[in-house]
């Protein structure tokens, strides 16, 4: 892993063993034709004739031949890189995002600039339009920009968006409104009269669909839900809200993301507030850590490698065929029971004031940067 000059992550690496690389004078001599015609089998293949074709590419891959990215680049005017950016790559959820992203991308021979803004707007701006300088595309995931914003970053560079949705840009889209349903059924199917929700960052457009979510399965039932926030999607910020969580006599909450609902368990268990047995607790995403936690955590799974996988797919097919028009992929959310979450205690229902919410009602406001 190399990273470049202007400090993006370079991930793809070429492996040759310690042989040199054959050239493209190498194939054309085994296969008896100029080096010119060589060049336009792998850049323009339409301008060969399909048995000269069909020749070149098997002596190509006879002799493991891959065209210098340098030489393609000046054929065909694309760079075959792809700009990727994360708003935290400390997060894991990115981080299995990714792993599916590099994959296809290695699939068609690109190059994979990875970036981070921080959770900050004013950053992943400025990467995008520093990144559509060396790149052919750039794909964003859980964008903290505007839609104005990202409508202006369209005219810089093709772009796909991931966990995000903006009118005529292609977009991979979590089924969030979706998942928070499963899991706020399946605390009200436990018993769960009052539950509690923390809502991540305000900009977040996976954060408006889970509430969304949640005040369409809250609409026509007697059940009472409190919101807290909006939080940073950090373990710290869980562990804080875990204080206010404890405050408001819910029997149950559902964390923005599993980072948060981790830093609730820890939270909990070091004041001494048992879980499932007091508080049931939910999150959102299913990275590694959340089946390792204790107890094991409950938490809504999304297909976080095949997402990476598609929207580096929906990049490729817009740099091929730029008159495509945009296209939006929807992925399913799956909800996974664990040992986090159990009918309340004994009693304490009994003592809960139901009430009928409609929207969701908002708490407590806390700013989190």
């Amino acid at each position: 892993m190399t990273v470049s000059a202007t400090g993006f992550i370079l991930w793809r690496m070429d492996h040759r063993n310690g042989h040199s690389a054959p050239s493209i004078r190498d194939v054309a001599r085994r296969a008896n034709v100029s080096p010119a015609t060589v060049s336009r089998a792998f850049a323009e293949p339409g301008l060969v004739r399909h048995e000269t074709l069909q020749r070149v590419l098997a002596v190509a891959e006879e002799l493991h031949y891959r065209p210098s990215r340098a030489a393609r680049s000046l054929t065909t005017g694309k760079t075959g890189n792809i700009g990727v950016i994360v708003p935290d790559l400390g997060n894991p959820f990115f981080s299995a995002i990714l792993k599916g992203g590099q994959a296809r991308a290695r699939e068609a021979d690109h190059a994979v600039f990875l970036a981070d803004s921080e959770e900050n707007p004013r950053l992943e701006m400025e990467l995008v339009r520093a990144m559509a300088k060396q790149v052919d595309g750039v794909v964003i995931c859980s964008s903290r920009l505007s839609d104005v914003q990202l409508q202006q970053l369209r005219k810089d560079t093709t772009l796909v968006l991931l966990n995000r949705r903006v009118r005529g840009v292609s977009a991979v889209l979590f089924d969030s409104a979706g998942g928070m349903r499963q899991a706020i059924e399946h605390l009200v199917a436990l018993g769960h009269e009052r539950i509690g929700f923390l809502s991540g960052p305000a900009e977040s457009w996976s954060n408006r669909e889970r509430r969304r979510g949640l005040r369409a399965v809250a609409r026509g039932r007697s059940l009472d839900v409190v919101e807290f926030g909006p939080f940073a999607p950090q373990f710290e910020a869980g562990q804080h809200a875990a204080d206010l969580v404890a405050a408001s006599e819910v029997t149950a909450v559902v964390a923005f993301n599993d980072l948060m609902a981790l830093g609730v368990l820890s939270r909990l268990a070091d004041r001494g507030i048992g879980v499932p047995n007091e508080i049931s607790v939910v999150g959102f995403d299913n990275i590694l850590m959340a089946g390792m936690a204790t107890p094991q955590l409950t938490t809504v799974a999304l297909p976080l490698e095949q997402s990476g996988r598609v929207a580096i797919e929906l990049l490729l097919e817009q740099l091929a065929q730029p008159g495509l028009g945009t296209r939006e992929q929807g992925l399913p959310a799956q909800l996974i029971v664990r040992a986090s979450t159990a009918p309340p205690r004994s009693g304490v229902r009994s003592g809960l004031r139901a009430t009928r919410i409609e929207p969701a009602q908002e708490t407590t406001s806390i700013a989190e940067s």
